[in-house]
């Protein structure tokens, strides 16, 4: 749910599509730091996502991850 009420509605499309995508196969860890994103600015976020602006190393695999997805559609 969190990753659908947002604030800015390309984030809430870019995560919505990740989540269904991902979150049921994220092991503990993954799952852990996709909570940590969620609690990141959106506008940060979208940056990220869009490679604007390089993210945190701790988000970087994670946020690669979702700029495929959000990308490919799958």
């Amino acid at each position: 749910m969190r990753s659908m009420r947002r604030g800015i509605k390309e984030m809430d499309i870019i995560l919505s599509r990740y989540a269904e995508a991902r979150l049921a196969a994220m092991d503990d860890g993954t799952l852990g730091t996709y909570e940590s994103l969620l609690s990141e600015n959106d506008q940060d976020l979208y940056q990220w996502v869009t490679g604007q602006v390089a993210p945190p190393a701790r988000f970087a695999d994670l946020v690669s991850d979702i700029s495929q997805v959000s990308c490919s559609g799958k």
